[in-house]
């Protein structure tokens, strides 16, 4: 049922890269998530990359350039919405630090800024929602992915909606605890990167749940990939795919 708070309202998804590249399945899900809450959503075609890649190499005219044309993409809709602790972060976060003070581009970022969240966060934290149990309910363990963690706040939301499709949570042991991708991290540190999923993974098997969650795709596939070539069965959903019932 169409929720009060989103009559009238336009939410521009910010599908990001890794979700149109190699999830898209989370981009259908978010979609579906936010049209079934009674919002207007688009997806608008000119989105690039957030330029956390350049941000976090040290690159901010790169960075710069890359929050300007999201200002330009997104600037006209109510809401932006994002399936990624990470991507949200940079938007909400770390964008307004590119802009100086006087710039005029920098008060209308950081309002662009204050009304883009991630999605399990604006499904809990501004619209509320109210799901209806899942047809086939999994018992879960939730991996909290370190941006939305510890820069968004994101942590008793997704595990409040999984209740609501009455998921069973068994809390894995370090469920705070990176998972190794971090972005240029694997890249630069490979080895360091392939321990400390190897460990993700392990505390994801003993919790004995059916299916590894979170809401980051970095993280969803740096797990999952572990998973796959340790022959290890387990589901690996993005949270959005399991609010959606979009498992199989």
């Amino acid at each position: 049922m169409p929720h009060p708070s989103a009559a009238l309202k336009k939410v521009g998804l910010f599908a990001t890269c890794l979700v149109n590249t190699m999830r898209p399945r989370v981009g259908f899900a978010a979609l579906k998530l936010l049209e079934e809450a009674g919002f207007e959503v688009e997806v608008p075609k000119e989105q690039t990359c957030c330029g956390q890649p350049n941000y976090n190499s040290g690159d901010r005219n790169g960075a710069r350039a890359m929050a300007e044309h999201f200002l330009k993409t997104y600037e006209g809709f109510d809401y932006v919405v994002v399936p990624s602790g990470s991507c949200g972060a940079m938007v909400r976060v770390h964008y307004p630090k590119l802009f100086e003070e006087g710039d005029p581009l920098k008060p209308r970022m950081e309002a662009l800024a204050g009304r883009t969240y991630e999605l399990v966060s604006f499904l809990s934290d501004v619209v509320g929602i109210e799901l209806a149990p899942a047809a086939t309910p999994l018992s879960v363990t939730y991996h909290d992915a370190c941006s939305g963690l510890r820069e968004l706040g994101i942590k008793a939301q997704p595990r409040a909606l999984m209740g609501q499709k009455k998921c069973e949570v068994k809390e894995m042991e370090d469920a705070e605890v990176c998972c190794g991708f971090g972005g240029l991290f694997c890249v630069k540190y490979p080895e360091v990167s392939g321990e400390m999923v190897r460990r993700k993974t392990e505390a994801a098997l003993a919790s004995g749940a059916e299916a590894l969650v979170t809401g980051d795709v970095g993280c969803l596939l740096n797990m999952e990939g572990a998973l796959l070539r340790e022959g290890k069965e387990i589901k690996a959903l993005h949270i959005a795919e399991l609010l959606a019932d979009m498992t199989e």
